[in-house]
């Protein structure tokens, strides 16, 4: 096989506006998509996958990420090709896809790589097996290595008396979505509206139109009338963004 010098620009975004640096390799063409990319190229792609997710700022001091490419339909067939050049994925973190571009060759294709970004760092699981409508207490959680890519992870502190809203399995990390939403206040409740804009926030009272659920909008009634929507934050209070 003819020895071929792939040259790629990684750029783009990757997450939070991460920007991928420049970086070139040498590969060897292959014919079937199965072989597509070659083993120096897939490296490539890891490193720079995994130099990514790193450089998320939701990931914590001290985790560490772990990158596994998966493999292109060995059904298919491609042409040889003398350049290929990646195409980002948008999100940094979970399962991901990257585009795989032939560029230079005598027939151009387009394919996407699959691949799987695990962040690991300490997070709380379940210390037994619990089951739906536990109220959580210390004795219920245990500290163990958790991915964050699979879903948001909450501190301890602010998961003790909380109630899960489904069962979970001894070891399963206890996720947001795993909580039953609060209510912070009830319809017809007198409510803290703090109007949060560009360099300014503004606060004032109104009356809930509705249930004031965590997670979901609610629209309140100022004090001079004027009908806002925002999200209930804490009890009593709900935050509107201008």
């Amino acid at each position: 096989m003819d020895v071929v010098r792939f040259a790629f620009r990684l750029c783009g975004r990757v997450g939070a506006g991460l920007a991928l640096a420049a970086a070139s390799l040498a590969a060897v063409a292959q014919a079937a998509v199965a072989e597509v990319p070659d083993a120096a190229l897939r490296e490539q792609l890891r490193a720079t996958l995994q130099q990514a997710a790193a450089a998320h700022p939701g990931v914590p001091p001290g985790a560490r990420t772990v990158v596994e490419l998966g493999r292109l339909d060995a059904r298919l067939r491609l042409a040889p090709c003398e350049r290929i050049e990646p195409q980002w994925p948008a999100s940094a973190w979970g399962a991901v896809r990257v585009g795989l571009r032939c560029t230079a060759g005598p027939t151009r294709w387009h394919v996407h790589l699959p691949a799987t970004v695990q962040v690991l760092a300490p997070g709380w699981v379940a210390a037994a097996d619990l089951a739906a409508g536990t109220e959580l207490e210390a004795a219920h959680l245990r500290r163990a290595e958790v991915d964050l890519a699979a879903g948001g992870v909450v501190e301890q502190p602010l998961l003790l008396g909380r109630t899960l809203a489904r069962p979970l399995a001894a070891g399963a990390p206890v996720r947001a979505a795993d909580l039953r939403a609060r209510q912070w206040f009830a319809a017809g409740d007198v409510v803290q509206v703090v109007a949060v804009g560009r360099g300014y926030r503004i606060s004032g009272q109104g009356q809930a139109m509705a249930a004031g659920i965590e997670g979901q909008r609610v629209r309140v009634r100022t004090d001079s009338g004027r009908i806002v929507t925002g999200v209930p934050v804490a009890p009593s209070r709900v935050e509107v963004t201008l």
